[in-house]
């Protein structure tokens, strides 16, 4: 009876001790331990165009970094796998297989260049990993060959059907162009497409194209389409590349005298853009960092606090950068929706949800893609400036 008598007393001494003792401390941040969270960032580092990869990087991990500060997503640490996709169809199936096979990724932010995201999402589809672009406009990166939505891809960006048809309308109401000159890559998506859906647009409100010339991205002299240019005499040259070409283009014009105006699309924003080259000129965008919405002003002052330039300045964010950050949010935003970690129903709940971003509130239309005004910025005096928002 004893035996019995002590070993109750003990028991009662344990149980006292035990709800008297401290309740375990919460991860730091909030969040559970409870594992992590892979997403992988695919950009291009390298390549034709490595502002466009930097811009992405930097949007996209200031947006981890915020998740993670505030304790994760789901009690998990968020971790991005960066791999440099290069703009470029190849580099970007290896790195989209690396992250899918390897890496063993259930979620990727990119690619930037419609030519590389189309045949990620084909990867991304086949293996139901749900990816988001934040700037690939082509509107094959989330439809199918027969027209169908890609279930598991989306895009943060209006795609080149509605930006063809500002950019006709910016030429025919604001330029007053009755005229115009295309310059096209052929074996680019994005800027075939882009000129496609202008001239499909530009046409049908009464305009007149009068004349379309190709070249190639390793292109650097011009002067054979530029003389054509100066003898049909348009309104407005037609340019939707990006800005390493404009950058050669728009030089070349103004050392032949060329006077009209070029115009492209969000391919031209860069802080690599040679504003003096490229003076007079219009482009489509997503965002401006002047707008005064405190979403943006929010993000622009977090973005200068993380990243600064050469000189130690703040840097501000192009819009690479802000659809970047917007993709990275609106996937991050969904896992936590879904309430847990699978990227089917993360895929249902993007496609159903609403969110608000840097570059506006954004609901997803049947094809996975927003409908929102789009922002046209002039090149005026050697600076890149808000010009006006326009209506599709």
């Amino acid at each position: 009876m004893r035996a019995f008598k002590v070993f109750g007393l003990l028991m009662v001494v344990v149980m006292v001790l035990s709800a008297c003792a401290p309740a375990a401390a919460p991860a730091a941040g909030g969040a559970a331990a409870g594992g992590e969270i892979k997403i992988a960032i695919l950009a291009p580092l390298s390549g034709p165009v490595p502002t466009f990869g930097l811009s992405t990087k930097e949007g996209a991990t200031l947006a981890v970094k915020e998740w993670n500060d505030k304790g994760g997503v789901l009690g998990k640490k968020i971790v991005a796998i960066v791999e440099d996709s290069q703009c470029t169809p190849d580099p970007a199936v290896n790195a989209a297989n690396k992250v899918i096979n390897q890496d063993k990724v259930k979620y990727i932010v990119g690619e930037v260049c419609s030519k590389a995201s189309i045949p990620v999402s084909e990867i991304a589809n086949e293996k139901k990993v749900v990816q988001i672009s934040g700037t690939s406009t082509n509107p094959s990166v989330v439809r199918d060959a027969a027209g169908k939505v890609k279930p598991f891809t989306f895009v943060a960006c209006f795609n080149d059907d509605t930006q063809g048809k500002v950019i006709a309308k910016f030429a025919k109401e604001n330029i007053k162009a009755k005229t115009a000159f295309i310059m096209l890559d052929q074996a680019n998506d994005y800027v075939k497409g882009l000129a496609e859906y202008f001239e499909k647009y530009f046409t049908a409100d009464g305009g007149t194209i009068v004349g379309k010339e190709t070249y190639t991205s390793k292109d650097t002299d011009f002067s054979t389409v530029l003389a054509k240019i100066a003898e049909a005499k348009p309104d407005v040259v037609v340019l939707p590349d990006y800005y390493n070409i404009v950058n050669l283009v728009t030089k070349q014009a103004k050392e032949k005298g060329i006077t009209a105006p070029f115009i492209g699309g969000d391919g031209w924003d860069s802080p690599d853009l040679d504003p003096k080259a490229a003076d007079g000129g219009f482009f489509t965008n997503h965002y401006s960092p002047t707008e005064d919405r405190e979403k943006v002003k929010t993000f622009v002052k977090n973005y200068g606090e993380a990243y600064k330039n050469d000189k130690g300045e703040p840097k501000t964010p192009d819009a690479l950068a802000a659809l970047a950050y917007d993709a990275t949010n609106i996937l991050i935003e969904a896992i936590s929706k879904a309430g847990e970690d699978d990227a089917t129903k993360v895929a249902d709940t993007i496609a159903k949800g609403k969110f608000e971003a840097v570059s506006g509130s954004i609901t997803f239309d049947e094809f996975h893609t927003p409908i929102k005004p789009v922002t046209v910025i002039a090149v005026k005096d050697g600076k890149v400036t808000f010009n006006s928002q326009v209506m599709p």
